[in-house]
């Protein structure tokens, strides 16, 4: 497989994030989804709606998200809606919660892990999608990009325990703990490739943000304040390159805030998703770094 391409800029704008998709120089068409994180309430690190919105609308996009399967203020619909409204996203764009009204299996083709993944049944409609990502650290998966975003992200609140118990099922919360690690890291993979299966690679577009680099994820309610520095924002066609271009960059970084994050993504084993997602044909670890400033 010959190098992806990962477009990069540390510039963190609304303008530099149009600018970095149109680098990709592919057009998403038909009806777009916009799959971002709508950060656990209490947490800071979400994406803002002010940064994204001008991308969001050029797309004419509809932001989507699922519901989690764990307590807090995401967990059910009721509570999702408002989060939506609380922290932005509402008043820039269409908001869709995709598992609102059920989940849609999808066939796991080859899988490590899974035989299928579950997601939210509104995922049919949509022709394309905008995977847009806040890098960060994250408690199990070590760390939090565009593989973790559309795996766990497009997950239906089933779903999410799907994956997290490798394809048994969850009976108490507990099981997203005592399930293996590595065998949740390969579900992850699984996942991704249902998805794209079901989407076409050819329809989806990969940005990552790399900013407010906390240990933690949006996920999280109470969030370690981040310990480095911005890094930029990223963007491909391939979600394996994006995700190891990131992670390279943190390794790389001069800032020496970055030993916390760097800890967690390694003591998660948090590079075996990208492995598992190399294995199964989603991309490559080999990139060219275009930087764009």
């Amino acid at each position: 497989m010959e190098k992806a391409k990962v477009y990069f800029t540390k510039e963190i704008t609304p303008k530099s994030l149009v600018r970095i998709y149109e680098a990709l120089g592919r057009e998403l068409h038909g009806k777009v989804a916009v799959k971002i994180s709508t950060g656990e309430p209490g947490g800071r690190n979400f994406l803002q709606p002010q940064l994204i919105g001008p991308l969001v609308q050029k797309l004419e996009g509809t932001i989507v998200e699922c519901n989690t399967a764990y307590e807090g203020r995401r967990n059910t619909s009721e509570a999702h809606w408002q989060t939506f409204k609380d922290h932005g996203f509402a008043a820039i764009a269409p908001c869709d919660l995709m598992d609102e009204d059920g989940e849609l299996a999808l066939p796991v083709r080859n899988g490590k892990q899974l035989k299928e993944n579950y997601v939210g049944s509104h995922l049919e409609r949509y022709d394309s999608m905008l995977v847009l990502s806040h890098f960060k650290g994250h408690a199990m998966g070590g760390f939090g990009g565009a593989l973790k975003n559309v795996a766990i992200g497009i997950a239906s609140a089933h779903g999410k325990g799907h994956i997290h118990c490798n394809g048994a099922p969850m009976t108490k919360f507990d099981d997203l703990f005592t399930a293996d690690h590595d065998s949740f890291l390969e579900s992850m993979a699984d996942a991704d490739s249902a998805v794209m299966d079901y989407l076409g690679t050819r329809n989806m577009l990969y940005v990552n943000v790399a900013n407010r680099l906390s240990v933690d994820c949006d996920c999280d309610a109470h969030p370690h304040d981040p310990e480095m520095a911005d890094l930029g924002i990223f963007a491909s066609l391939d979600p394996v390159a994006i995700d190891q271009a990131c992670v390279d960059a943190v390794y790389n970084s001069p800032d020496p805030g970055k030993a916390a994050l760097i800890e967690r993504m390694e003591s998660r084993n948090g590079i075996h998703t990208i492995e598992a997602a190399v294995e199964l044909g989603l991309g490559t670890r080999e990139y060219e770094l275009v930087t764009l400033d």
